[in-house]
């Protein structure tokens, strides 16, 4: 029982010391990551313009967003089936009963196969979103990460740790 108890304060000990030079490490590397990063240009927020920024997003009311004439996330933006009446009818009934975010799946596929067609038609969505006064979060966009400057405004976009202002 001694040595069960000796062994188990030595593994304790060994945690505890790894824990805190994991954290002295990554402490380091977050300094030396926003002095890079503000040597580079990039504006990084202070937490009271975060906390400002957030304020002003109200309170986030929505669900996932398919249109009724669409059996998944392809369908919704191929060009023979992209539905703007249906879009624009059921957003409205959204944003009828006090929803003003939408999360949309979008599939690589359509952007490999037809970029432009594809940009164009998201395009066409979020013009509706924004008549409806829904801010969509694009989740699965990978690829969009070229045309994250064009959306940043319209969207909240959801991508390995990004989260554009919008």
């Amino acid at each position: 029982m001694k040595l069960f108890k000796s062994t188990m304060l030595a593994v304790f000990a060994a945690l505890l010391t790894f824990g805190c030079a994991k954290n002295a490490e990554e402490n380091k590397d977050e300094q030396t990551a926003t002095s890079n990063t503000a040597s580079a240009g990039r504006e990084i927020w202070s937490k009271q313009e975060a906390n400002d920024w957030y304020a002003k997003q109200g309170w986030l009311v929505g669900a996932d967003f398919l249109p009724s004439t669409a059996i998944n996330q392809l369908e919704m933006f191929q060009a023979a089936s992209f539905d703007t009446a249906t879009i624009d009818k059921e957003l409205g009934w959204a944003a009828e009963i006090g929803m003003n975010t939408m999360r949309v799946y979008l599939h690589d596929l359509l952007f490999q196969e037809d970029s432009a067609g594809f940009m164009k038609r998201l395009d066409t969505f979020l013009d509706i979103t924004e008549k409806h006064k829904i801010k969509p979060v694009l989740a699965g966009i990978p690829f969009l990460s070229l045309e994250r400057s064009v959306l940043r405004s319209r969207v909240f976009i959801i991508r390995a740790g990004y989260k554009a202002r919008g």
